[in-house]
This record gives C-alpha cells, structure tokens and sequence, in this order.
C-alpha cells in the first residue's frame, strides 16, 4: 500500500474537496481522483461520498482517516531520526560558559574529530539561561551551565520544566586572576576588601537571578568597584589582565599553560557565597553519540588537570 496515498487522503479531508486539494498538492485533479480511487479499492470501502459540495467522509473512512493520520506522523518522526543522524555526521553544536578548562577541553575535543569529510562546529559562550534555550530550541547538541549553588533549585526547577538532564562536571569556587606584577599578585591572605582600589573585569552578560542580585547589592556596598571594564569577548580579558596591571577578575580556576602564557596568577580569596558549579546538559529524547562521549571524556579530563592545580 502506498503511504503516500496517505496524505493524499488526509489533503482531501481537510480541503473538503478533491479539487481544492488538488491545487493544495500541485497535482492535476484527476491524477488526485485516480489516487483516492485506487486506494479505496485496495482498501475494500470507500472513504469518501461525492456530491455537488465537494465529498463527505464515511465512517469506514473516518477510522481509516484517524489511523492513516498517526502513521503519517509516525512515519515523520521516523524520516527526523534519519536526518538527525545525518546532522550529527556533519555538525556538533556547543553552548557553555566563559571558562578556560573548558575552553581548553573543548579545544582537545575538536583535535582529535576527523573532519576530512566535511563537518561544521559551532561554540557558543554564553550565560546558563541562553544555553537552555540553546539546547532546547535551537538544536544544540549539548550545553554546559554555569550558576552559583544558592540558585540550584531555580535551575533544578528550569531544567524539568525543559525535560534537559544534567550531569555534574564540578562544584569549586572562583579565584582571583591578575598579572604577574599586580600589588596583590603575593599578598598573603587575600580577602575581597583588599581589592576596593584596582578595576575590576567582569562579563557584561550574564543573566542569571542571584548574579544581577549580586551586583546591584555590590554596587549600592562601601566596597563597591569604582572602576569596572564590561567585556564580552574571554580572549579580551585575557588582554586587559596581562597589559593593566592593576586589572582582576572573578574566574573558575584556569589551567596552568593560560596562566604562564598571558604572564598570570591566580589567588584564592575570601568572601562569602563563593560556591558555583558547572552542570552538563542536554536533552532527555537525545541519544549520546561518539562525538557527545568524547567531548564528555575531555572537558572531565580538562577539570581533572585544572582541579589537581595549586594556587595560594
């Protein structure tokens, strides 16, 4: 049986006429009569009654309409596997924060793809709200997001409202990073009040509940920065760290080869709500492929290296 008859039915039903539905098919109407006719005799019954107003469905035909219907959707989701597989052959589509170790197994992963066939990768660094979206509505194969521990139901809530499963990469705590020749760079006991007086660098995008909370409580404090530089690029930062000598900012710990190649530090520092993790997501309907396994295998391996680092 042809299942494109299928359609051809369904067409009809919905325009009320063999006619109307001929053109919505850009078909020739007896080509489309000749169809439905050919598929009621294999059937053994008629689906639809002719008269002068177009056709009426029967009610052998109303049945075999409402099956026809859902193996035409079935067979829809079926041709969307095949294009998926396709898809994942010749793209991979990332979403994560600004962070250096997963920069940098990133970085590893796309080393070791053999892209001699053809393939596109696309890296979006951004906040945890856009890489949610990312991985829900735009395609994205996989997505990393980063939030402070004090926001965890609220993500928890987000990522079941959006059927994502999560798995935890790494729960730390931000440093502080600055050039080698900063008036902090071997201070001991650095603590969040010593920095009152350099500049500050901080991402100009990040959208999450307790991070714009934080700031503004930042902003209103005695210890409010009164110089702070908005960048939306990470290779800037690292720019403005090694030249301004008097520049910081708030990081996840950074592999040591970043650290000697920009002529940086990173120092621990004491304040309060400190706490972030970083959470792979990715939908629940998705089928982790080779490329998912190894990007997995190499930001673990990235956070392995970075988290066996000591730092004052």
């Amino acid at each position: 049986m042809n299942t494109l008859y299928f359609n051809y039915a369904l067409e009809v039903e919905q325009a009320g006429s063999i006619s109307q539905a001929a053109q919505n098919l850009y078909m020739a109407q007896p080509n489309l009569s000749k169809a439905i006719k050919d598929l009621e005799q294999e059937l053994g019954f008629a689906i639809f009654k002719r008269n002068s107003n177009g056709v009426k469905v029967t009610e052998k035909g109303d049945e075999f309409l409402y099956y026809a219907k859902k193996m035409v959707e079935q067979l829809t989701e079926m041709e969307k596997i095949a294009e998926r597989e396709v898809k994942e052959n010749a793209s991979y589509k990332i979403s994560i924060p600004r962070g250096s170790y997963i920069a940098n197994g990133f970085a590893s992963f796309v080393s070791e793809l053999d892209m001699s066939g053809g393939m596109e990768i696309t890296i979006n660094e951004t906040n945890a709200l856009k890489t949610i979206s990312n991985v829900t509505d735009r395609g994205y194969n996989m997505g990393i997001i980063r939030y402070q521990i004090a926001d965890e139901d609220f993500y928890n809530t987000c990522l079941k409202n959006n059927r994502l499963e999560q798995e935890m990469i790494w729960e730390f705590e931000y440093v502080l990073v600055m050039s080698k020749n900063h008036p902090l760079a071997t201070k001991q006991d650095l603590r969040v009040e010593d920095l009152k007086n350099y500049v500050k660098i901080t991402h100009g995008d990040i959208d999450i509940p307790h991070a714009r909370h934080y700031e503004q409580s930042e902003k209103k404090g005695a210890l409010a920065p009164k110089k702070t530089i908005y960048i939306y690029e990470r290779g800037s930062q690292f720019d403005l760290l090694a030249n301004v000598p008097d520049t910081y900012m708030w990081v996840s710990p950074i592999p040591n080869s970043y650290l000697e190649r920009n002529n940086l530090v990173q120092r621990a520092c004491t304040t309060e709500k400190n706490r972030y993790r970083d959470v792979l997501i990715y939908r629940q309907d998705y089928k982790l492929g080779e490329y998912d396994k190894l990007f997995q295998k190499k930001i673990y391996g990235s956070k392995v290296e970075v988290a066996s680092t000591k730092y004052d």
